[in-house]
């Protein structure tokens, strides 16, 4: 499947475009999110994180499939650096497994968690680290609702590492392509 032949400007260009995609997406949502979490009440943020985090974990997901596609159609098999090769793979299947399993099954989780605060009138103060008290009293007093915090704690450690693992392996593709430039 791969090519003897040097990639064209084109090849080059759209490489370069899906690997500084995916690293802007990643920086933006991860320092938007910060600013969203101490200026927003709970659910509008809980509402907003589950609409654009899927949306970003796919595009980055498709993103770094194709900037491994590109990859190895023009890296030969017999030149292949093994660093490089297992940082894209690894990069595109923790993408994918953020994408498909933990970022989805986080925000399934949140839409639960709001039906049982907003029957119970929380929810719209402002930041996530706000009434504290009344939150763990719902996670005391409701099963189901201590069982739902624990787990969405959970996926979103698991996505966050998983970002933080992309976020590497796109700092170190960004690191290798600086290294091979030939000029400015």
């Amino acid at each position: 499947m791969s090519t003897d032949q040097e990639p064209t400007f084109t090849v080059k260009l759209l490489q370069l475009l899906l690997l500084s995609t995916y690293w802007g997406m990643q920086i933006w949502v991860t320092f938007i999110s910060f600013v969203m979490d101490n200026h927003l009440n709970r659910h509008t943020y809980g509402f907003i994180q589950s609409h654009l985090v899927p949306f970003y974990l796919h595009l980055g997901s498709a993103c770094a499939f194709f900037n491994l596609t590109i990859y190895a159609v023009y890296h030969p098999s017999d030149l292949l650096d093994a660093r490089e090769a297992f940082q894209f793979v690894i990069s595109v299947t923790v993408a994918a497994v953020n994408a498909q399993w933990f970022g989805q099954m986080a925000s399934e989780i949140m839409a639960d968690m709001h039906l049982i605060e907003q029957g119970c009138g929380l929810g719209q103060d402002i930041g996530l680290s706000s009434n504290r008290k009344a939150y763990a009293k719902l996670r005391e007093t409701d099963i189901k609702y201590r069982h739902l915090s624990g787990r969405l704690w959970l996926y979103r450690l698991l996505s966050s590492l998983c970002n933080l693992c992309c976020i590497g392996c796109n700092f170190y593709s960004l690191c290798y392509m600086a290294e091979n430039l030939v000029t400015l």
